[in-house]
Parts: structure tokens; sequence; C-alpha cells
């Protein structure tokens, strides 16, 4: 796991979901998490399968937020999991061995040590600057990412008002993936904007 990982924005205009998704992994994401907090049921089913659909298509990771039965469903490469939410324990063992299961481990490594021995893939940290889709506290040290490097065996992810610009050190501590929703789904061209993020980790 490496590079850009897109988060979706609270959007009901699925072709619009789909279109600047597309334009996402044309620039080069690595993979799109589907996250929606205010969708009904249906509308959520449907944008969940025609986003791993195109997915597929790009041959990029699929993964549900919070929605267990929809990851199973879907058969989705997986779900992340806040905080507040199922347990990584019990999410691990209601997908399964081979499932891609991320933990938002805010600025806590004790979370991410928690995280890792309940059966995580990845960790994500954040947040580290203030976002404009997300509430939450802007808290999380950079140092966090050297420290979960050098002290747990997963890919950690950065998260919280990612830019180009603020990324790049976080990228040069050694974090693994940069997660971004504004910076791309919010501009004028967000396939050159993921492609910025892409070349982050290619300096």
């Amino acid at each position: 796991m490496k590079g850009l990982y897109l988060v979706t924005p609270d959007w009901d205009d699925t072709q619009k979901l789909l279109d600047v998704t597309e334009a996402g992994l044309r620039g080069g994401a690595a993979l799109v998490q589907y996250r929606h907090k205010t969708a009904g049921m249906e509308l959520r089913k449907e944008q969940a399968a025609q986003l791993q659909a195109l997915c597929r298509r790009y041959g990029r990771p699929f993964i549900v937020n919070d929605f267990v039965d929809l990851c199973i469903e879907l058969d989705a490469d997986g779900i992340h999991v806040g905080g507040t939410d199922m347990s990584v324990a019990q999410v691990r063992a209601a997908v399964g061995p081979g499932k891609i299961v991320g933990a938002s481990c805010y600025g806590s490594l004790r979370m991410a040590h928690d995280a890792h021995r309940a059966g995580a893939s990845y960790v994500a940290f954040g947040g580290f600057y203030p976002s404009r889709v997300k509430k939450y506290e802007v808290s999380t040290s950079p140092a966090i990412v050297t420290q979960a490097k050098s002290a747990i065996p997963l890919p950690n992810v950065v998260i919280g008002g990612m830019t180009h610009e603020n990324a790049a050190p976080l990228v040069a501590l050694g974090t693994d993936m940069v997660a971004a929703i504004s910076s791309v789904y919010m501009v004028d061209d967000p396939e050159a904007a993921a492609r910025r993020f892409v070349q982050l980790f290619e300096a």
C-alpha cells in the first residue's frame, strides 16, 4: 500500500461522484474508500456498487467505510473502521482473513498497537490539519509517522486537511499513503491534483 488514498465526499450525485473518482484513478490514486455518512441505504448500495466496478476496471482496491454488511454483500476489497465503530477484531472476524481492514487511530500509538494485534491491515492517523470536510480535533503530531514506522509493522495512512504542500513533509517522514477528499474532489482538475499527490511518493 503506497500512494494516494481517495476518500469520497458526501455527494448524492452518483454520476458526479463516479466522474471525479475516475479522474482521480486516471491520476494514479492507489485506493478508493467509499464514505458517505448521510446517504440512505439504497443510495449507499448503488454508489458503492458502481464505484467498486470502476475501481475494478482500474485494478485498484475498493473499500467501504463503516458498513460491514455492505462490504460483505458487495464482496468489496475491504473496510475502514473508526474509533467509535465496531472493533477491529469484530470486523476482522466478520469479513475474514482475506480483506483489507483499516483502522482510524487518530493521534494514538496505543490504538495503532491495539489495531495491529486485532488484525488490522493498515493504521490511519490524523487529523494533522484542519479539514474542509471532516470535523475533528486537529492535534496529531507529525512525529507519530516516524514512531509508527519503527514500532508497528503495518502501512500507515495520514488524513486531515491534506494538500500537496502539507502532505509532503509527512511523505518525507515515511508515511505510506496520503488520504485526500477535498484536495481531489473539490478542485477544477482532479486528475492533475491526484497526479501531484502521486508524485510526492516518486520524488
